[in-house]
């Protein structure tokens, strides 16, 4: 199952079931093993959507600060291994399965990735669910932590690619 403990996973877990979109929340308590005996990074959700994709879903929690002199809004970074991982994934399922990266951002000021409308209250807490898919997120990041093996895009190239997550995951045109 989703790890509930993590706000992020479980605040997105009840936005797929509010859309009333079938998913299979991942169990994370042990790592995947592959045919060769290596272990493989779990990813969060399968979501089935009303195209012909299925989203394969690795969620991303992160803090949208605004309002007190932070300029730390629209972060995205990510370890290298969660990349490789879902693009792993997405060779096993095969070609109508696609790697989608959420970034479900718990809003801490007044400044939002998307619309008003758009966000998603849980549990006393407002997120935002920005989207983008595992190519365009692997073809533009760059390393931002040797140490911890860590990439991100640019900020620019980010707030580009990046969508509201229901424009992915409800089929609409612009995504």
């Amino acid at each position: 199952m989703a790890n509930r403990n993590n706000h992020y996973e479980a605040a997105f877990e009840e936005y797929l079931r509010a859309r009333r979109l079938p998913y299979v929340a991942v169990d994370e308590a042990r790592r995947s093993l592959l045919s060769d005996g290596r272990s493989i990074k779990s990813l969060d959700f399968i979501v089935s959507s009303p195209t012909e994709t299925t989203w394969l879903v690795d969620v991303k929690g992160r803090r949208f600060r605004s309002g007190d002199g932070q300029n730390q809004y629209w972060k995205n970074w990510s370890p290298r291994e969660d990349l490789q991982s879902l693009a792993r994934w997405e060779e096993l399922f095969g070609e109508s399965f696609c790697g989608l990266f959420v970034f479900a951002y718990n809003i801490v000021g007044d400044r939002a990735p998307v619309s008003a409308e758009r966000l998603f209250e849980h549990r006393g807490g407002l997120y935002a669910f920005v989207a983008v898919r595992l190519a365009d997120y692997a073809d533009s990041t760059h390393l931002i932590s040797p140490s911890w093996d860590t990439v991100a895009m640019p900020t620019a190239e980010f707030r580009r690619l990046a969508r509201p997550v229901d424009e992915f995951l409800l089929g609409s045109d612009s995504a």
